[in-house]
C-alpha cells in the first residue's frame, strides 16, 4: 500500500529521467511546510551535499521505481535539482606521459 500512497496513486511520474547514479541537489531557503513526509524527509537528506538516487532510496527504504514520484515532484516545485554523476577521471595515455616527460628533459 505504501508504494501506491507516495505514487499518489499515478501510473507514471511526471519526469522519469532519474536513475540510481543520478546525484539530487537540495535548494536551501524553499519552504517546506507544505510537503508530505516523505517529500520533506528528501529534501532534508539531500540538505548537506548531493545524494545519489540510490542512497536515497536506502535512506528511506523505497525502490528507485517508487522514488522517482517524488523526486518527480520535488524538481517541479523547485524544492530539488539534479545533475549526471561525476565522471571516474582516466589516466592519461602512458606513451603521452612519456612523450611530455622527454620533451620537457630536452628543453631543461
Amino acid at each position: 500500500m505504501r508504494p501506491f500512497v507516495i505514487a499518489g496513486g499515478r501510473p507514471i511520474p511526471s519526469r522519469n529521467h532519474f536513475d540510481h547514479h543520478t546525484l539530487v541537489i537540495s535548494r536551501p531557503g524553499t519552504p517546506r511546510s507544505h510537503l508530505t513526509a516523505e517529500h520533506r524527509r528528501v529534501v532534508e537528506l539531500c540538505l548537506p551535499g548531493a545524494l545519489s538516487v540510490a542512497e536515497i532510496g536506502s535512506h528511506l527504504d523505497l525502490p528507485v521505481s517508487v522514488l522517482c514520484f517524488p523526486l518527480a515532484d520535488l524538481m517541479d516545485t523547485g524544492h530539488i535539482i539534479t545533475r549526471a554523476p561525476i565522471p571516474t577521471a582516466q589516466l592519461p595515455d602512458e606513451d603521452l606521459l612519456r612523450a611530455v616527460l622527454d620533451g620537457l628533459r630536452r628543453r631543461f
